[in-house]
């Protein structure tokens, strides 16, 4: 009787060990898939949700995540109150914090980031001829139209935004880096 109740203590030890082992691999697991989820997979996730991006030379950018790419984001933001809203284009690079992302990064395939990249967003703008507000990583704003974009820049053409964009009209032109540009706003 005794060799009995010692047996069945050792199962039971052992059976213990094999219990705590399995959890540990099981969050060994969960940690290593984890550390697989990109910054854009999480944004993805979080198309249609309101967030809040601190943006170097930008401020506080609040509103609701619309479109997610390759290092950018665009923002439904609300300027003068809720009746007026407003795209905001985020440059990536320049955010420093996110807030109001979930914690895990399921999402269905429509929400997928889209591969298009910066050079691809500000292309629709140009391509719009939109008279555009746009804040680089120091804060400076300047407002004008694109009139290119390169493979690492942009040109843009500073004009006042009341007025269309035409020869007379243009002050100066602007040749932005990327690296440079924390958000873009249509005016």
């Amino acid at each position: 009787m005794r060799w009995s109740l010692l047996f069945d203590d050792l199962e039971a030890q052992l059976a213990e060990v094999d219990r705590v082992e399995l959890g540990l691999e099981v969050a060994e697991h969960v940690r290593a898939e984890r550390g697989q989820v990109a910054l854009a997979d999480r944004l993805a996730a979080s198309v249609g949700a309101t967030v809040r991006l601190r943006v170097r030379g930008a401020g506080t950018v609040v509103g609701v995540l619309v479109e997610v790419g390759s290092g950018w984001c665009v923002l439904q933001t609300s300027v003068a109150g809720p009746e007026r809203r407003r795209p905001v284009l985020v440059a990536l690079p320049a955010v420093s914090t996110l807030g109001g992302l979930p914690v895990r990064a399921d999402r269905p395939a429509t929400h997928a980031p889209r591969r298009l990249d910066l050079r691809h967003a500000l292309r629709a703008l140009s391509r719009d001829r939109a008279v555009v507000r746009l804040v680089d990583v120091d804060g400076a704003d300047l407002t004008g139209t694109i009139d290119r974009v390169g493979l690492d820049h942009l040109d843009l053409a500073d004009h006042p935004d009341d007025v269309p964009r035409r020869p007379g009209a243009v002050r100066l032109y602007h040749a932005v880096p990327f690296t440079a540009v924390a958000a873009v706003r249509q005016v």
